[in-house]
């Protein structure tokens, strides 16, 4: 798997970040989307498609 962001598409809603915390952050300053693990093992995959899945800004891709 590996994840990709868009920065310039993300509203900052945080969605991805209550959904998987050790793959998504966001910044201080404007909440918009970090992306900490590209390419996270495979317990995390679920969580990361559904992350990716409730964006509401489809800021994030997935490739399997």
């Amino acid at each position: 798997m590996k994840v990709t962001v868009d920065q310039d598409k993300c509203v900052g809603s945080g969605q991805c970040v209550l959904t998987s915390e050790a793959v998504f952050d966001q910044r201080d300053e404007d909440g918009i989307v970090v992306l900490l693990d590209p390419t996270p093992p495979e317990e995390l995959a679920e969580d990361v498609r559904q992350a990716a899945a409730i964006c509401p800004a489809a800021a994030i891709t997935v490739e399997e």
